[in-house]
């Protein structure tokens, strides 16, 4: 099974994220240690490993890149960085302590201030408007 986008000599891959909010509606976002966008503020997540689904890959990352564990949701939305084909799905904690793992160098919720004043990974704000899914 292949997880390309369907364009003929090209594959994607395949990448999960996920959308955690806190009760007051900030929006969890890790500072990416690696490339791409190293230093610069995402949604936590990484790639879906072979033999695993979304659901699987999205506990794992999360669990590695924030510590908290997750109960995956509904698919928000897709967007395709450069080779990586990411599906973004809400999550909502069920355990854990929020810390920043081996992928991250920090980890924080951040309102819609926030976020506007942060080196966001390009595009991110832009997904985020158009998945009605801005922070508070």
């Amino acid at each position: 099974m292949t997880h390309g986008s369907g364009s003929l000599g090209r594959e994607d891959i395949p990448c999960v994220g996920g959308l955690i909010y806190d009760a007051a509606g900030r929006l969890l976002l890790v500072q990416r240690a690696n490339e791409p966008g190293r230093g610069l503020w995402s949604l936590p997540g990484g790639r879906v490993e072979p033999g695993e689904d979304d659901e699987r890959a999205l506990v794992r990352e999360m669990a590695e890149e924030t510590g908290l564990a997750v109960e995956p949701g509904a698919l928000v939305g897709r967007v395709v960085r450069g080779s990586y084909a990411i599906s973004d799905y809400a999550c909502a904690v069920v355990g854990g302590t929020l810390r920043a793992g081996d992928d991250a160098l920090d980890a924080r919720w951040c309102d819609a201030a926030e976020l506007t004043s942060l080196p966001l990974v390009p595009g991110l704000i832009d997904a985020l408007t158009e998945w009605d899914a801005m922070p508070r």
